[in-house]
């Protein structure tokens, strides 16, 4: 879990675009993000198997 202050500034307008930090709504994870969910990767795991997320399922072939 990020300190209060880490999201504080991944909040805030950066000084340049490059600079967004984009966070996981659910634990605030910074690394793995994925865009489309707006999770992390451990996150977007867990709800999706247990049905969460429209639209995906596990996959096999």
């Amino acid at each position: 879990m990020p300190k209060k202050s880490q999201i504080a500034r991944a909040m805030k307008k950066p000084k340049y675009k490059t600079r967004i930090v984009r966070r996981c709504w659910r634990c605030g994870r910074r690394r793995g993000y994925m865009r489309d969910f707006g999770l992390c990767r451990i996150c977007f795991r867990e709800l999706a198997s247990q049905g969460k997320i429209p639209g995906v399922r596990k996959s096999s072939w």
